[in-house]
């Protein structure tokens, strides 16, 4: 069979660093996808929460073939009208000043870490201490690896990047003790995604902007997974009422084409002088064609309205399923389509249940072990929420 062939050749040649399951993808339209035997899978993962527009949805493929024939890549240089675009939406959106764009989330995490330590360092020498959270993912970088706060990740790679420290998501009075003067910015994710999505609690992020505040500290938001429309709102910082200092953005941007960004204010941005930083690849043409037909979408009132109201019918739905399996599901987490199913002593272990998912159509995910994550296309309606409620009731009642 040509999948054994493809399974062959990869594990010869690619190095072994996923657990890849065992189906070869081959095309998609619209919340779908196709193997190479042709068999459907209903995507609720969406290449971890990145195809946010489906697949082959034909403005995005239009834009990225009309940008291909004309320029793939001139450097940054020069100036090109797609990045300047995208740049003068994401600020417009953001209530933020100036943005760049990289490659990656790892790409935008690690510039919005070199500019908040450039900044801090204007003000005092010692003001060195980012303050992170237990549980999160910032990237594979060494700095954003240090920043994330599982140390599974990090084993074997030391010596690690000095001045970062942890502290409990929603514990506000953890960060209140290890918060000090010389704290240059405290980082989190708006919602925890790899760590198993958690929203924050009882203005919680308001009271981490006070502290930030107080002592002089910026405050960043990672907003790689749960931005560009996930939680309701193109943003989800606006969800909770709070603006940060620097906001860091990939996954969803381009709808699929590999890029990253970091928005500031004007004071912020004001510590890089021509040189401090810089990407080859970052912004190309390309990418930012991708991301301006994403940004005139998105942002629709009618567009937003729809991811809360699908992800609420959802999240009823997992709540629904939490009630007849008690023993297995303990919680439903999350906000618009970034949701969690929190297992408890299920009769299938996580990864059990999304192999099982996949053999009957559904690409669904497990993270931490045991929670079931659901980031689908930000396009997907009641009837393909119920395609895959209906197939999780058959794997857990089994």
């Amino acid at each position: 069979m040509m999948e054994d062939k493809i399974f062959d050749t990869d594990a010869k040649n690619y190095l072994p660093v996923f657990k890849r399951y065992k189906i070869v993808l081959e095309r998609g339209e619209g919340a779908y996808l196709y193997d190479i035997n042709g068999k459907k899978y209903i995507d609720f993962l969406a290449g971890i929460a990145v195809n946010v527009l489906g697949h082959n949805y034909p403005p995005l493929v239009k834009a990225i073939a009309e940008q291909a024939s004309k320029v793939i890549h001139v450097s940054n240089l020069y100036y090109t009208q797609a990045q300047s675009d995208a740049a003068a939406k994401l600020v417009k959106l953001s209530g933020l000043d100036r943005a760049f764009f990289g490659n990656s989330g790892a790409e935008a995490n690690e510039g919005a870490i070199k500019i908040a330590r450039k900044f801090a360092k204007s003000i005092s020498a010692d003001k060195t201490q980012i303050i992170t959270a237990w549980n999160s993912f910032h990237g594979r970088t060494l700095a954003t690896l240090t920043a994330t706060g599982q140390p599974h990740y990090q084993e074997g790679l030391e010596p690690l990047p000095a001045g970062f420290d942890y502290v409990h998501f929603n514990d506000i009075d953890e960060l209140a003790e290890k918060i000090s003067d010389k704290t240059c910015a405290v980082m989190l994710e708006t919602i925890q995604g790899e760590g198993g999505v958690y929203p924050p609690k009882n203005d919680y992020l308001k009271k981490v902007r006070e502290l930030c505040d107080k002592h002089g500290a910026l405050l960043i938001f990672d907003e790689i997974q749960s931005g560009i429309g996930r939680s309701g709102k193109f943003f989800a910082y606006e969800k909770y009422g709070v603006k940060p200092d620097i906001v860091t953005l990939a996954k969803g941007l381009a709808g699929g084409v590999p890029i990253g960004a970091f928005i500031c204010t004007e004071k912020v941005a004001q510590a890089f002088k021509p040189g401090d930083h810089g990407t080859t690849f970052g912004g190309n043409p390309l990418a930012c064609a991708a991301a301006n037909v994403v940004l005139d979408t998105i942002p629709d009132e009618k567009f937003l309205a729809h991811v809360e109201e699908v992800g609420k019918y959802f999240k009823d739905k997992l709540i629904g399923l939490q009630k007849k399996y008690p023993a297995q599901i303990s919680e439903i987490r999350g906000e618009g389509l970034i949701l969690g199913a929190q297992l408890d002593k299920p009769k299938k272990s996580g990864v059990e249940i999304v192999n099982e998912c996949m053999k009957r159509g559904a690409i669904i995910n497990c993270t931490v072990g045991t929670v079931l994550r659901f980031i689908p296309p930000l396009i997907i309606t009641n009837e393909q929420v119920d395609e895959v409620i209906n197939i999780l009731d058959t794997v857990l009642g089994e």
